[in-house]
């Protein structure tokens, strides 16, 4: 089966037109994919030129149109081409782009986004309320039962996914935020991420807040009046899920495959053994939109962006694992 990705290509004065060009350049053998890449025309052509890829782009009318990899271009002007560091003419073009993206998938012309990477201080520097991309595609989406999956694997194939309770919280807020019918949501979709990668185990195991799980309320009571309850809820819903356990051992299980995904309380108790392991080839997968979403785990880079020396790897991964849930789907 073949089908649509689009790709946004974020903001150009970062790496994420560099890293989406590699990637395909990389992965077009691979089968009959379209791909169709949502960003500024003459900035991309210019890269592709100057990378040396040659990488066939035409311009993008609609999908029966023969060839694969097709430019669209959803802003009437073209971007200069010397924007310093984050610009602000960058930052909102990033953003519509985006837009453009989500609004295809929900009239089901794409059947996969890929988002480059965003500068959310340049986006807000330029006069945009904005929280994330996943915020901004689940409000587009209409839905706020929505969760971020981080996925990567080391160089012998063994993975880590977490899912994330809270995610860019200051750390004395996470308590606050974090609900039993928040947790019950993110298990839910953790265990749904799983049957849609075809595990069908689909194993979740659920870390604690607290060192050592709380130490049965001696170091910390969120475990028993918040986390426990959701796990004994989601249980009794048939998902085979397991905790609160100690994050500090439960990774080690289940980067041994003990357990097909973690739901993590905060984001540096997942992410940074996920980077551990998978720094090159980490994956952003939005749960819950009613569209396929991943996008590269790392930023915009502006210190190496237009040096040509930017590593795809992340792209690519999140490129495949978008083609992979298209095809599963």
């Amino acid at each position: 089966m073949t089908g649509w990705i689009g790709i946004s290509l974020g903001d150009v004065t970062g790496i994420g037109p560099e890293v989406t060009l590699k990637a395909l350049a990389i992965e077009a053998q691979a089968d009959k994919t379209q791909y169709l890449l949502i960003g500024d025309a003459e900035h991309t052509h210019r890269l592709n030129q100057q990378l040396g890829l040659k990488l066939p782009l035409q311009s993008y009318a609609r999908n029966e149109d023969p060839g694969r990899f097709f430019l669209c271009q959803p802003l009437s002007d073209p971007l200069p081409a010397d924007l310093m560091d984050g610009s602000p003419a960058a930052a909102r073009a990033a953003v519509a782009w985006v837009r453009d993206g989500a609004e295809r998938c929900l009239r089901g012309q794409l059947d996969a986004l890929v988002t480059a990477p965003v500068n959310k201080e340049a986006i807000v520097r330029s006069g945009q309320a904005f929280v994330g991309q996943t915020e901004m595609l689940s409000q587009l989406a209409g839905t706020d039962r929505t969760a971020m999956m981080l996925l990567g694997q080391d160089d012998r194939g063994r993975w880590l996914r977490v899912a994330l309770a809270t995610t860019h919280l200051p750390l004395k807020l996470v308590s606050d935020h974090l609900t039993q019918a928040k947790i019950e949501m993110v298990i839910e979709l953790a265990a749904q991420a799983c049957r849609d990668l075809g595990l069908p185990r689909a194993c979740v195991a659920v870390c604690g807040l607290n060192p050592h799980a709380g130490e049965g309320g001696e170091m910390g009571t969120e475990e028993q009046t918040t986390i426990i309850p959701a796990v004994r809820a989601a249980r009794h819903r048939q998902l085979n899920v397991v905790g609160p356990l100690s994050a500090d051992a439960l990774f080690y299980h289940a980067f041994k495959g003990d357990y097909d995904a973690v739901v993590a309380m905060y984001h540096d108790q997942g992410l940074v053994p996920l980077k551990m392991i998978g720094f090159e080839t980490g994956v952003n997968w939005t749960l819950g939109l009613p569209f396929i979403r991943t996008s590269p785990d790392h930023g915009t880079a502006y210190d190496i962006a237009g040096q040509g020396k930017a590593n795809p790897s992340s792209m690519l991964a999140a490129i495949r694992l978008a083609k992979q849930l298209t095809r599963n789907k």
